[in-house]
């Protein structure tokens, strides 16, 4: 049985980041839900109202004999706008910060370097401000949140704010799809 690797990432909606990387290659499961905050078993209107400390995130299981931590994060970073501080786009608030939530000291300084790589760069018009923090929770949110994208792809949401997301991923990153 191959050895999985976990890490979980907050890039804003979940609804976004869970689309982009069900399509990774390696990356076996994406589950949607809430990390970083003081809560217990949070639900999703208290995280809308900002005062659980959590973040959505996505938290992926992926085959690291397939795909890097790296490559995940070079998904990561170029498919969501690292350098607002609590929004992407007209989502704003603390739940959609851009933040890495690391289960190893590897994926730790992987970020960190990365960070600082895309910083001195300048890839952006302005400083990453992604957190990079340690694991601490996970609670997955309500199943209606699952695979939204999949099920839901006609709504409106979906398609002025998803759908581009997806379609930039699927422009960079064609030779890691599935």
């Amino acid at each position: 049985m191959k050895e999985l690797e976990t890490i979980t990432l907050g890039a804003g909606c979940f609804w976004c980041v869970e689309a982009v990387f069900q399509n990774l290659k390696g990356v076996e499961s994406v589950v949607s839900g809430y990390a970083g905050g003081h809560i217990k078993n949070p639900a999703y209107r208290e995280v809308c109202n900002g005062v659980t400390g959590h973040a959505e995130v996505i938290q992926l299981k992926f085959d690291p004999s397939v795909i890097s931590v790296a490559e995940i994060l070079q998904v990561f970073w170029q498919t969501h706008d690292p350098t607002t501080l609590n929004r992407q786009g007209n989502d704003v608030g603390t739940q959609y910060r851009s933040a890495v939530f690391y289960h190893s000291e590897e994926q730790k300084q992987i970020a960190e370097q990365y960070k600082d790589e895309l910083n001195k760069s300048k890839t952006f018009n302005h400083p990453v401000v992604t957190e990079i923090t340690p694991f601490t929770n996970f609670y997955p949110a309500e199943d209606y949140h699952q695979n939204y994208f999949n099920q839901h792809g006609e709504e409106s949401y979906c398609q002025y704010v998803v759908r581009p997301k997806v379609d930039k991923f699927e422009k960079l990153f064609k030779d890691k799809m599935k």
